[in-house]
């Protein structure tokens, strides 16, 4: 299997604390994850904040809507420093995602890396190529847009408190 990286950072003119409670809360992902994944937590419990050995089940349509169970376990906690969530079942044959908060020049820099690798050999290098790896940068820039749009209403940061709750999708 061979294993691939995607790096991805912003700037977010907030607070480390205030960056820390939007992305370390489950229920957030619906908002930053673009509507054609038709992406939906299926976890019921244990979703205001994360912590090492949780389990979080969601339901995603990444490819012709067909319906994928993906389980994605949060394996390290720093608080207010770094996350990593590992799949446990899902899509790929391999995913560890790295979540990191630093803080820099009046706000925070967070950084996203992560490591996949997919099914199916030669088809699944394919895949990437054609595909898998295009959706994936697709997804960090809607990830970017939505969260300079929620910085901009005010959604995001000080001065106003944000939802937490679960978007049905």
């Amino acid at each position: 299997m061979k294993l691939y990286m995607l790096s991805e950072e912003q700037f977010l003119p907030i607070s480390k604390q205030e960056a820390w409670d939007f992305f370390s809360s489950p229920k957030n992902l619906p908002k930053i994850t673009p509507d054609y994944l038709s992406f939906k937590i299926t976890s019921k419990i244990g979703l205001d904040k994360m912590y090492p050995g949780q389990i979080i089940t969601y339901i995603v349509k990444p490819l012709l809507g067909i319906p994928l169970r993906w389980a994605t376990e949060i394996t390290q906690v720093k608080d207010n420093e770094f996350f990593i969530d590992e799949q446990r079942f899902g899509p790929y044959a391999f995913w560890h995602h790295q979540h990191w908060f630093e803080e820099k020049d009046g706000g925070v820099l967070m950084k996203d890396i992560v490591h996949y690798g997919l099914p199916l050999g030669p088809l699944g290098r394919l895949a990437n190529a054609l595909f898998v790896n295009k959706q994936l940068q697709g997804i960090f820039s809607y990830r970017k847009q939505v969260v300079d749009e929620l910085l901009k209403k005010g959604e995001l940061g000080k001065t106003s408190a944000y939802s937490t709750e679960a978007v049905s999708i």
